[in-house]
């Protein structure tokens, strides 16, 4: 089985592996119980609704925990390199579309970690891949669904 590279800060590798600990530390032998419960509980199973309540989250924890084993198995840590003059991932980038005053600042990281309500945005995603290797100053064009959106980069960081 092929791991993919998942990029991620030290920051979101902590979150990762909390999260992890978490399901299989706490969530898990909580499903558990809830299965053993409704098992005693006897009847017929297929009209039992706690039971195939708990079978479905049980589902839901070991996907997530594999989920979260490969994403960990494949992680690369991203190197902040402090460097202003491109942008690269680890990147904190201010930006600007053009016909607006406000501006608009992103921390472009690893798609495993992104955040867009958090303002952290995956290198992967169309304005992601449009920001990597542009410099202060250069403007980005980005598909968006209501067509091009025009970017110009104000200060990386």
């Amino acid at each position: 089985m092929s791991t993919q590279t998942q990029y991620l800060t030290a920051e979101g590798l902590k979150q990762l592996e909390e999260r992890l600990k978490f399901l299989q530390e706490v969530r898990r032998p909580e499903v558990a119980e809830r299965l053993r419960q409704a098992l005693e509980e006897g009847g017929d199973l297929s009209e039992n609704a706690e039971y195939e309540d708990a079978k479905n989250e049980q589902a839901f924890v070991e996907g997530e925990i594999m989920r979260l084993e490969g994403i960990l198995r494949g992680a690369q840590i991203i190197e902040i390199t402090g460097r202003k003059d491109m942008v690269v991932l680890g990147s904190k980038v201010t930006v600007q579309e053009q016909g607006s005053s406000t501006k608009e600042v992103y921390y472009l990281v690893g798609s495993a970690e992104a955040d867009p309500s958090a303002g952290k945005i995956s290198s992967e995603s169309p304005l992601g891949k449009a920001l990597l290797g542009a410099k202060k100053g250069d403007k980005v064009t980005v598909q968006a669904p209501a067509g091009e959106i025009v970017f110009v980069i104000k200060s990386i960081g």
